[in-house]
């Protein structure tokens, strides 16, 4: 089991942000944690496209804690995937 961050990078109310999807709500929510995210910024949540969209800053905390640095042509993928 895995929780994933991509490499996109777009703007943001003057941050720049990507996602982090997880194999499993319990993992991506755990890591959500972890970096200081609120779980009532999960978009979508319960469904294949489940995630955090995450600024750059916490990002790099997530690679500290484990977060596997993927492609988001990878994230696309890992969605469909699911559904």
């Amino acid at each position: 089991m895995a929780v994933y961050v991509d490499d996109m990078k777009w703007p943001f109310k003057g941050m720049m942000m990507c996602h982090m999807l997880a194999d499993t709500s319990e993992e991506l929510h755990a890591m959500a944690e972890l970096i200081g995210m609120e779980r009532r910024w999960v978009q979508y949540p319960g469904t294949a496209k489940e995630h955090y969209d995450v600024p750059m800053s916490r990002r790099v905390i997530a690679v500290e804690a484990g977060a596997v640095e993927v492609s988001w042509r990878f994230m696309v993928t890992l969605i469909r995937s699911r559904r």
